[in-house]
């Protein structure tokens, strides 16, 4: 009952106390209504492949499986599978299960400690001395002790030191929760932007082939005009010299459509030998017309490396507590409870028992001022936190409007790239038609060849160009993930990798 009476006591020491320290209140979200002069509108239409208006919806939602936008079985497979294989996803969960675990280790330090322990002992006991500790024969001064004792310790948290102890492993949780959302997300688009790339990349190798296998039926023709005396030899040569620049462009291609899929294997969570089979054609995407735009309060939500930010702010704030906690006194309450006899028999018989009960009080005198240094870096710690978290609030909002403002300028990229090359394109049939007559030079069809290609190059790259800005939003406003309906949280991997 005297034990039972001493852990209330200690109960109710820290219940009504206080935790010292300042309480953390989450800041205060921007005030802006917009992202400055960067369109919120709509972007411009193109007469193209992917030209179609790109309109800007403010509050809409963005769904959890953001890149399902672009229509594409091959691109909702890979990315996937970068989410159930990629390595760092594997990381970044077991660093969620550590915190948590360690969260609900230090949740733990409410509670007294209680521990068992039984010894045993053989000793000799000497008889021929004055203080004679037991009643045994001479002729054998051998005996056993064995003692059984229950010991409790509990440090009150009369400031609240435990409770901010907890608070900032709660917070670390929560701050490895959202490195775990912002690993799905920068996987996801990392995923998206390379699939486009290598989209575009095949695209510009085929434009590349086809204008090869066109100037090569130039060169054949020139070499038929030579034989009739219509052009010279110098004529051969300058076409000659421009098939050879046209093919001098394709190995580089060829390379990085090949260093594209091995970035893309690797983010899979696989060897270059275990490649996709999954390939990326411009044309196998859909460019999406409605695009959501947040608020910068909004936004401030739904970044995850924001709400990482702000965790980590509320972990030096509630380290500010325990430092503070640290230069008052420093409570301890401990009990033991036991028996101790000459036989196992005899063990919690009467007249073998023992308790003892205590508390003690603890306060640093004289430290050269180490707490006071400690309590100094906290709130320093603090300060830094904060500076971060504003830090982390204006990156948000300057990739969102730099984004706006790049969609805004590919719509127009894409609509002169388009026109120029139509022209070029025009320019080129009619230079090849005048040739045949003999109105115009070789030169002429040379140059008009030339501005063809630049122009089909530039149109693909435009093309690609709004595919990778639009996964860019997405990213920039946050790619939704409190729209998931199962948060993978704790989820342990299987160990066969299934």
């Amino acid at each position: 009952m005297r034990f039972h009476r001493l852990i209330a006591v200690a109960l109710s020491l820290v219940l009504p106390a206080c935790a010292v320290g300042p309480n953390f209140k989450r800041p205060a979200p921007p005030e802006a209504t917009g992202y400055g002069s960067a369109s919120q509108n709509q972007t411009t239409a193109a007469e193209s492949a992917d030209g179609a208006t790109q309109r800007f919806v403010a509050g809409m939602d963005i769904p959890n499986e953001w890149w399902t936008v672009f229509r594409s079985p091959n691109l909702n497979r890979l990315v996937e599978q970068a989410l159930a294989g990629n390595p760092n996803v594997g990381a970044a969960q077991a660093a969620l299960r550590q915190a948590h675990e360690l969260y609900m280790a230090q949740w733990t330090s409410f509670f007294p400690v209680v521990e068992g322990n039984f010894s045993g002992t053989r000793a000799k006991n000497a008889l021929g001395t004055i203080a004679n500790p037991t009643s045994l024969p001479q002729e054998n001064p051998y005996y056993n002790l064995f003692t059984a004792q229950l010991t409790v310790s509990y440090l009150p948290d009369v400031f609240g030191a435990t409770r901010r102890q907890v608070e900032i492993a709660k917070a670390q949780a929560d701050s490895s929760r959202f490195q775990l959302e912002a690993t799905y997300l920068t996987l996801s688009s990392n995923v998206v932007v390379t699939a486009i790339q290598e989209a575009s990349l095949r695209d510009q190798i085929a434009t590349t082939e086809r204008l090869l296998q066109l100037e090569h039926q130039l060169t054949g023709f020139v070499q038929q005009q030579r034989l009739l005396g219509t052009a010279s030899d110098l004529d051969i040569l300058s076409q000659q010299a421009l098939e050879a620049q046209t093919a001098q462009t394709l190995p580089p291609l060829q390379k990085q459509l090949g260093q594209t899929r091995d970035a893309l294997t690797a983010l899979l969570g696989k060897l270059p030998s275990q490649e996709p089979p999954e390939t990326f054609r411009l044309d196998d995407l859909t460019l999406p017309t409605d695009l959501p735009v947040s608020l910068p309060s909004k936004l401030v939500e739904q970044r995850p490396d924001v709400r990482q930010a702000e965790e980590n702010m509320h972990m030096a704030s509630a380290a500010v507590g325990v430092a503070i906690a640290d230069l008052l006194p420093q409570f301890a309450i401990s009990a033991n409870l036991g028996s101790s006899a000459l036989s196992l028999d005899k063990l919690f018989t009467p007249y073998t028992g023992f308790w003892a009960a205590g508390a003690s009080l603890t306060q640093t005198l004289f430290d050269a001022g180490a707490l006071i240094h400690k309590k100094r870096a906290a709130d320093a710690a603090l300060d830094q936190a904060a500076a971060e978290y504003r830090a982390a609030v204006i990156l948000a909002c300057q990739n969102v409007a730099d984004t706006l403002r790049a969609l805004d300028s590919d719509a127009d990229s894409l609509k002169a790239s388009a026109e120029a090359e139509r022209a070029a394109k025009k320019s080129l049939d009619l230079a090849q038609r005048q040739r045949v007559l003999g109105a115009i030079s070789l030169v002429a069809v040379l140059n008009a060849e030339q501005a063809y290609d630049t122009s089909a190059l530039a149109l693909i790259q435009a093309r690609a160009n709004r595919y990778a800005d639009t996964a860019a939003l997405f990213q920039a406003l946050g790619g939704g993930w409190w729209n998931r309906a199962k948060e993978p949280r704790y989820e342990r991997p299987s160990p066969k990798g299934e």
